[in-house]
């Protein structure tokens, strides 16, 4: 049994939200060093530039790519021989946030109440999601989440007469509908399986997912593959301009599900697609 102290866990979590809103993962400045390459529209090229340099920019004078800094979705890999000591690990993630967004400069985002409204003052909540695993180490990401593309997410609970078609014609269908708004070149999530939360939430995994990989299935892999081409042919382009260039990602991830359902979510990211992790 290894000890870690919530102090370990509040420093790493304050670190990381700085690093995510300041540093571009190097996959997804590579997705848009490529695209920027392939892309033949003259408009859609100087948005790609922008976008470039907007993010070299960021990197160098050590600033927030964008102005919203979202509200942090932490992931936490708990190995079962950790003994978290020291206090709450709940509220150690919430104080890291409330340390990285202060100490940072990143825009304070959270509301109280979803309806209600009035501003938290520390974009404290954390969205928090945690994962036993085997081990002794805590795996922590911080992947903040602009609500531009979040509010352009969907889910639908299909029934397995639907089919791929189904899932193929939804993908597309909620792509199109966002058009502008997320801010363009997207990177796209999509979980199909589980239950109706469980969907939504291997929609949001899979966009921590290098966008380098596949998934390790080939079917699913070769489905990415013919689901982004199609998504970049409706013609959005970088900030919906028009061009080749709409989605620079799609990752899918699936689990089982029940005989009578086939969920399915999609979660769209904005070109910047931040997430930062750190083993501890």
């Amino acid at each position: 049994m290894r000890e870690i102290s919530v102090n370990q866990i509040i420093e790493v979590t304050r670190r990381l939200c700085i690093e995510a809103c300041q540093f571009l993962p190097e996959d997804v400045k590579g997705a848009i060093r490529r695209c920027r390459a392939c892309e033949d529209w003259e408009i859609a090229r100087g948005v790609l530039d922008n976008i470039i340099q907007n993010f070299e920019i960021a990197e160098s004078e050590e600033v927030p790519i964008c102005q919203d800094t979202g509200m942090a979705c932490v992931f936490l890999e708990i190995g079962q021989d950790v003994h978290i000591v020291g206090g709450s690990l709940k509220d150690a993630v919430d104080e890291g946030v409330r340390r990285g967004y202060d100490e940072g400069y990143l825009r304070k985002s959270v509301v109280k109440d979803p309806v209600r409204r009035g501003n938290t003052g520390d974009n404290t909540p954390a969205v928090l999601y945690t994962e036993l695993v085997p081990g002794e180490q805590i795996k922590i990401t911080v992947a903040p989440k602009g609500f531009g593309s979040e509010n352009m997410s969907a889910i639908r609970m299909f029934k397995p007469s639907a089919g791929l078609q189904g899932i193929k014609d939804f993908i597309l269908e909620t792509v199109e509908a966002a058009g502008p708004n997320p801010c363009p070149p997207i990177v796209i999530g999509v979980g199909i399986g589980g239950t109706f939360d469980k969907a939504a939430l291997l929609a949001k995994k899979a966009l921590l997912r290098d966008l380098d990989s596949h998934n390790p299935d080939p079917y699913y892999a070769e489905l990415e593959t013919e689901m982004l081409e199609k998504v970049n042919q409706l013609g959005i382009g970088p900030q919906g301009f028009g061009g080749r260039t709409t989605a620079i990602g799609l990752n899918i991830e699936t689990m089982p599900t029940h005989i009578a359902g086939m969920p399915c979510a999609i979660n769209i990211n904005c070109h910047v697609t931040r997430h930062k992790t750190e083993v501890i």
